[in-house]
């Protein structure tokens, strides 16, 4: 019957045997993910401990438990051992989840790997399970000193009654969940023959080896979006987020109807669109520079000017600032070289002055970032067919005629996968460059939108109306691209989404 159904292109799915597989995988996956989730945090036993602190945080920083809890540590409200073991519990839980990824990504094998992978996440459930157990005796040992010896004021714990946490009861579901999943999976594979070695099939492999990016842009893109939240509570910093500060959409009303913050988004709005504009302008530089660099008949020569160019993007803005103020500030070389080889009093600060800061702008971040930005290009040029170079040779084209005509075309289409990213990243020019270059001469024309929120947020507090600002800027630049996108492929046929 199965070769019957194999005939005609149908196989039976035995789903009796896949559900299990597919729960197991997706617990575990949650349960990595909830790692990273501070509200699920089963670390956080006391209320001084930051509401933002992840499990993962627990466990590796010692500064970041111990913030506001020095005047707790400091009266013996609580001990160094306890923070100690709190981390250590921590880690053993981090230990039992990567355990059980392992035995995740290993369930997508054949027989033989799952039996194998099966005991990974066996292991890793029960020493989530003794993680857990060694956090939950932590916590009754400082709750029960610290409501015997009336600390709460310095040390106040995560429950009124001493009840397990919210985080710890999920951690502790997730356990048993994949513990119960291990053992139905090692059950339904006694059963099952096995094969002379472990195989996984291509797709799969595939898709292990893009799984570490995807956690990444999880963690360090995604994962940030769970703060917005702080746009709808008039939060101020140390507070937490209740329903007494919530305010809705008061700070999106704010964003326009305030005169001054409505003044200040223009300005910086003006900012950002122009030098961001000027970078749009001038994306072609990197292009000629890739060409100019194949075009170079000494390829020792150009190994060395593509290190030399390249190596700017690697020194920090800190850098970048100190060799600027090196050379322009006061006593600095110009003004050196000035008054003692050419006996010229000058004394002029060039980089506080905000004349021209556009244009200054621009030219440091070509230097820094044009070597850089060439790379891609350099590749691209290598992979055209050499062989339309030599048939136009042939016919008589010179090199200008060559770049012209297949240096050029050939890159084109990459040119305008970069544009496109940049015209969604019209909003998002970075802010390390404008911050260390910004002074109180030239705020006003070069503090741009990334600046702004950083200024507001961190600068003034003002949490919630630099989130307002950031979701702003996010949501425009996702129109901007599905824009852009939209217009190549209206324009060109091709698109990049």
């Amino acid at each position: 019957m199965q070769a019957a159904l194999k005939s005609r292109g149908r196989v039976r799915t035995d789903y009796g045997f896949l559900i299990p597989f597919w729960l197991h995988r997706a617990v575990i996956l949650l349960t990595g993910m909830m790692v990273f989730f501070s509200p699920l945090n089963p670390g956080r036993i006391l209320k001084q401990i930051n509401e933002n602190v992840s499990l993962f945080t627990t466990a590796i920083s010692y500064d970041n438990i111990t913030t506001q809890l020095k005047t707790a540590i400091a009266r013996k409200a609580i001990t160094e051992g306890d923070i100690r073991l709190l981390m250590t519990g921590s880690l053993v839980v981090l230990i039992g989840v990567l355990l059980c990824a392992v035995g995740g990504c290993m369930s997508a094998g054949n027989h033989r790997m799952k039996k194998r992978g099966v005991f990974f996440p066996l292991a890793g459930s029960l020493i989530m399970f003794g993680g857990l157990f060694i956090i939950r005796q932590d916590y009754r040992s400082i709750f029960t000193f610290v409501t015997e010896n009336n600390k709460t004021s310095r040390a106040t714990p995560i429950t009124a009654d001493g009840s397990m946490p919210q985080g710890m009861t999920v951690f502790a579901v997730a356990a048993g969940l994949i513990l119960l999943t291990s053992v139905i999976i090692l059950f339904l594979l006694r059963s099952k023959e096995t094969e002379p070695k472990m195989e996984m099939q291509e797709k799969y492999k595939l898709f292990l080896m893009l799984l570490p990016v995807l956690l990444l842009s999880f963690v360090f893109a995604y994962l940030p979006i769970y703060g917005w939240r702080y746009a709808f509570f008039d939060y101020r910093i140390g507070d937490t987020l209740s329903a007494e500060n919530f305010v809705g959409f008061h700070w999106f009303e704010t964003l326009i109807s305030n005169p001054a913050t409505r003044a200040d988004i223009v300005r910086v709005l003006r900012n950002t669109l122009v030098m961001s504009g000027l970078g749009i302008l001038t994306s072609w530089l990197p292009i000629a520079f890739a060409v100019l660099l194949a075009e170079i008949p000494s390829s020792k020569f150009q190994r060395f000017v593509q290190t030399f160019t390249t190596i700017p993007n690697f020194i920090s803005w800190v850098l970048v600032y100190a060799i600027a103020y090196a050379i322009f500030s006061t006593n600095g070389f110009i003004n050196s070289f000035l008054t003692n080889v050419l006996h010229q009093t000058s004394s002029t600060d060039y980089l506080a002055s905000a004349d021209h800061i556009w244009l200054k702008m621009l030219l440091w971040g070509t230097w820094k970032g044009i070597g850089w930005s060439a790379i891609i290009y350099i590749a691209g040029i290598s992979g055209i067919d050499q062989q339309l170079y030599e048939a136009a040779a042939v016919d008589g084209a010179n090199r200008f005629h060559r770049i012209w005509h297949i240096t050029i075309p050939g890159l084109l289409p990459t040119y305008m996968v970069m544009l496109l990213m940049s015209i969604g990243g019209i909003l998002s020019n970075g802010m390390e460059q404008y911050l260390v270059f910004s002074n109180p001469l030239n705020r006003q024309t070069i503090e741009v939108l990334d600046l702004y929120v950083y200024n507001i947020g961190i600068g003034s507090g003002q949490i919630p109306l630099s989130t307002v600002v950031g979701i702003t800027k996010s949501l425009v630049g996702v129109i901007l691209l599905f824009g852009a996108n939209g217009i190549s492929k209206l324009l060109r046929g091709e698109s990049i989404i």
